[in-house]
């Protein structure tokens, strides 16, 4: 159950109403960065947690905020849409919202909405939660909520460095701080959990021992030529879970080249593909292993 008040989680002030502005705010609402995706994405974490009570409230309260921050970027498109003119035909074609218009404003925040907000990115493509993340691992999820909140917080610094206007930078600064401890309240989790040593590698719960533990630990470089192997933390010393050593290898391939199945007769492939089958079948079986090479 979810209740309101009506009023704003935090106070929204436009001095200058800016329809250009206002298209790049949906950036915030409706973009892969936005506060759509990490709202949906704490409350669907949370609605199918399983495990310590606690972090299902704490998800609940940190998606039910992002609720309130959708509000406040509603409310402040609106805000910078005031004054828009709603005909190509209005008079003053020197006004710097007519110029707006011409040079980018979002026009569905005039034919669909009426001066006020929409559930798309800044370039009008609607939400679609492709990218919402909730995979019912509760470490992995702390993971895929740092990155949201990271991402999130670089669109909102770019945006006040975006803008001149003293209330929207007041608003988004509200906003960068929000940002700035949900991250560390994700970390704090995975800290609690026991931090990298561990919650790594995720899940933790699946025997390493079944894993080809030959790759592991190994960096695969991938550059052809004489290129000189690459060294970093990421190719040498103890692995960040403790549990092995980092290497680096050129990489080279350990299976052998792909072979198909020749086509079903009923799929619609051209008689020369389906005629040279023999030899194919051959190659098949050997590849899986049924014929002596």
């Amino acid at each position: 159950m979810y209740f309101t008040d009506g009023r704003l989680q935090y106070r929204v002030r436009v001095d200058t109403p800016n329809p250009l502005f206002a298209r790049a705010l949906q950036q915030a609402i409706g973009g892969v960065e936005g506060e759509i995706r990490v709202m949906l994405q704490y409350l669907f974490q949370s609605w199918g947690a399983r495990g310590p009570k606690k972090y299902r409230d704490m998800l609940l309260a940190t998606g039910t905020e992002e609720i309130g921050h959708i509000e406040m970027l509603a409310t402040a498109v609106a805000l910078n849409l005031e004054g828009a003119p709603l005909s190509f035909q209005e008079d003053g074609a020197r006004d710097p919202n007519v110029e707006a218009i011409l040079g980018g404003m979002n026009l569905r925040h005039i034919l669909s909405t009426g001066l006020a907000a929409t559930p798309d990115d800044a370039n009008g493509v609607p939400f679609n939660a492709s990218h919402v993340y909730a995979s019912g691992n509760l470490a992995a999820d702390m993971y895929a909520n740092v990155t949201a909140e990271a991402t999130g917080r670089a669109l909102a610094v770019r945006l006040f460095n975006m803008t001149d206007d003293p209330g929207m930078k007041d608003m988004l600064s509200f906003l960068i701080a929000r940002d700035t401890m949900h991250q560390q309240q994700w970390l704090a989790v995975l800290e609690e959990l026991g931090g990298p040593t561990e919650n790594l590698p995720i899940p933790n719960s699946f025997p390493q021992e079944q894993e080809n533990q030959r790759f592991s630990y190994v960096y695969f470089d991938t550059r052809v030529g004489n290129a000189d192997p690459l060294t970093g933390r990421f190719a040498e010393g103890p692995s960040l879970d403790g549990k092995g050593e980092f290497s680096v290898a050129m990489a080279e391939p350990f299976g052998p080249e792909p072979v198909l199945a020749p086509p079903p007769a009923e799929g619609g492939a051209q008689m020369e593909q389906r005629s040279a089958t023999g030899g194919v079948v051959n190659r098949v079986k050997e590849a899986i292993g049924l014929n002596p090479s």
